[in-house]
């Protein structure tokens, strides 16, 4: 157990935690009507409470237990035989726990962006457990729990596939199957406080020092370097979404601005721990003009309310971050370079199959976990409390008095 490694994951757990509780609920509340602001902060601080039980429960284990190439299995259920002298590498393993709890904690939070203003809050805390126990965990055990993926050698450092993908391909079906808001596309509100969005942006910016650099479970180097490509890739992502909006609005828009920097922090998730610093700038530019055109289609030419871009932002970004790695690993663009005996078109078809082994999985579990749970929950709330917004018709509170 090494005191600096312990002392820079303590930091970095709470960074995290620090991106939901409030970064996350802060910049999703700000996009959403004043109706209904309440009623995604209050799915978020749910998510992060009910979560975390089930991680401790189950999760975990699933995730990191000594199973098989497909799972963990249920022997460290409840952190059994972990104790306080538990060590994971460098640290102890509980502290390893909580780290991994922050990241299953704001993976389902992600997706509360697809579906804002219409869904029924028991229908968000039961599918976003089941969702953790048969879509999440199982994925972790295969990238970051020595399954199959990563027998095979994808690289995903802090969660590209595990975190990213999962959510936005989820998102997307999600937001499918429940149906657009009312007024959709054209008639459905803007967002009612860009200020309270870019305040919960900054803290994601923030807390991503600790989802990437901590992902290296040990202050060293690789620590210093995902830092450093993580926050390059952010601000590309920001400049290059808002010369986007410029080329076609002859306006940069602060809701645009703070998107593109989350869509350079996901796309450069994947290969923080793999790339340096042009690629830290070139994944952040990628990021920032095709979550950008993503966006306009999922909306304007498919029709999908994917109402805050969970897929566009996270899925896509998380994608492309995945198969760029492949090509920024290499030591001549200041990568750390392949793994021996592997070439670039080998780690390519490698960082592909583990992309789309994960959207099958994540794409039909969360069809059939929404299927299911319709027959006992209500899905959608009716169009009365809809207009009336989810704060008062669900939580019988005002986000603001004035209204």
């Amino acid at each position: 157990m090494q005191g600096a490694d312990t002392a820079w994951i303590l930091t970095s757990t709470a960074l995290v935690l620090f991106m939901t509780l409030p970064g996350l609920a802060l910049f999703y509340a700000g996009l959403v009507r004043s109706q209904n602001v309440l009623s995604v902060l209050m799915n978020c601080f749910a998510i992060a409470a009910t979560v975390s039980i089930l991680w401790f429960a189950v999760g975990y284990s699933i995730a990191f237990g000594d199973g098989n190439a497909w799972w963990g299995g249920l022997g460290k259920s409840f952190l059994s035989g972990v104790g306080i002298d538990s060590v994971s590498g460098t640290i102890p393993e509980t502290l390893f726990f909580m780290f991994q709890m922050t990241f299953a904690i704001i993976t389902p939070a992600l997706i509360v962006g697809a579906y804002p203003e219409r869904i029924h809050f028991s229908f968000v805390i039961a599918f976003s457990l089941v969702w953790v126990l048969i879509v999440y965990a199982p994925v972790v055990h295969w990238v970051w729990g020595g399954g199959f993926l990563a027998e095979m050698g994808l690289l995903d450092f802090a969660g590209g596939v595990v975190v990213h993908v999962t959510a936005g391909v989820s998102a997307l079906v999600l937001a499918m199957m429940l149906g657009p808001r009312r007024g959709f596309p054209n008639e459905v509100q803007p967002p009612h406080n860009p200020g309270l969005t870019m305040i919960g942006a900054a803290m994601l910016w923030v807390g991503w020092f600790g989802f990437n650099a901590g992902s290296a479970l040990a202050a060293d180097a690789a620590a210093g370097m995902a830092m450093t490509v993580t926050h390059i890739s952010a601000a590309a992502g920001a400049i290059a979404w808002s010369v986007m909006e410029i080329i076609r609005y002859r306006k940069a828009s602060l809701v645009g601005a703070v998107t593109g920097m989350v869509a350079g922090l996901a796309t450069i998730t994947p290969a923080s721990g793999s790339v340096g610093p042009i690629g830290g700038l070139v994944l952040g530019l990628a990021g920032g003009v095709i979550c950008y055109m993503v966006t306009q289609a999922v909306k304007q030419r498919f029709k999908i309310d994917d109402s805050l871009d969970v897929f566009a932002v996270h899925g896509i970004g998380g994608m492309l971050g995945t198969l760029l790695t492949a090509f920024f690993v290499s030591v001549a663009l200041g990568g750390n370079g392949l793994a021996e005996g592997m070439t670039t078109a080998n780690q390519l078809g490698v960082q592909a199959f583990g992309i789309i082994i994960v959207v099958i999985w994540s794409a039909i579990l969360t069809a059939i976990i929404v299927m299911v749970l319709k027959m006992f929950l209500t899905f959608r709330v009716d169009e009365e409390t809809e207009v009336q917004g989810l704060d008062l018709a669900l939580h019988g509170e005002r986000g603001y008095h004035n209204m």
